[in-house]
């Protein structure tokens, strides 16, 4: 298979390895000083983790020409129905996903079922907290955000998510599901939910050791994704049914 990726930073060279070793070829290595679409043309998909402000435009020159893109950027979520139309529309692929990490998708239905055996058990508050290095420019993080998604379409006490920077904390509403995001030195990522009572606490966390976990999900996304049309994420791939 021959990859293109849009991105050439720390998760770029992550993901050149995990596809070089896996058999694939690099035939394009693109930063944000621009796209070439003849270039760009000549592989079987592209695989984007760049900056959100660079996704939309990232986006749409792969359907261009035609190429299948797997999303790896958050925060650029304010243009997504609009991609998700032209995709329909024009019959192009587009797959995204705020982690590529299969132990951080598990993580995500546990999160929605214990939300769910929570929602009836009123002494216990939920929370998250969300930790990562200096460099990640996006708060909360796209991996937060799904978790609180998670949570609100769950658990009926709570109808939308805040952020507070951490150590700033604002104050919130019950019906607010409050995320405290951390930016401290080079610590992994880590996403910890927390429901809270005066009795006892119930806590589950996923750390991330390195990067190798979500660039092994991108190139398996790329494979899985390279010969369908539409609209995927992680639960489409990993068949999720919860």
């Amino acid at each position: 298979m021959k990859i293109a990726l849009i991105g050439y930073g720390r998760m770029g060279k992550a993901i050149e390895e995990i596809a070089l070793n896996s058999g694939h070829n690099i035939v394009g290595k693109f930063d944000l000083n621009g796209i070439e679409k003849s270039e760009l043309a000549k592989a079987d998909v592209a695989i984007e983790f760049t900056q959100p402000e660079a996704v939309k435009d990232n986006i749409l020159n792969c359907f261009d020409v035609n190429v299948p893109i797997v999303v790896g950027t958050t925060g650029w979520y304010l243009h997504f129905d609009e991609i998700c139309k032209i995709a329909t529309k024009q019959n192009k692929t587009l797959f995204y996903s705020t982690n590529y990490s299969l132990g951080v998708n598990i993580f995500f239905e546990m999160n929605k079922f214990l939300a769910k055996m929570m929602n009836e058990n009123n002494l216990y508050e939920p929370s998250i907290t969300e930790a990562h290095h200096i460099h990640k420019l996006d708060s909360p993080s796209g991996t937060a955000i799904t978790l609180a998604e998670g949570i609100i379409s769950n658990f009926n006490r709570k109808n939308k998510w805040i952020n507070n920077i951490y150590p700033n904390n604002n104050e919130r509403n019950s019906f607010d599901l409050e995320i405290t995001s951390i930016r401290e030195d080079e610590v992994p990522g880590t996403h910890t939910i927390t429901y809270k009572s005066k009795i006892d606490d119930i806590i589950i966390t996923h750390q991330a050791h390195n990067r190798l976990g979500f660039a092994t999900g991108a190139v398996k996304a790329a494979e899985w994704v390279v010969d369908k049309k539409g609209i995927f994420t992680m639960k489409d791939m990993l068949g999720f049914k919860i």
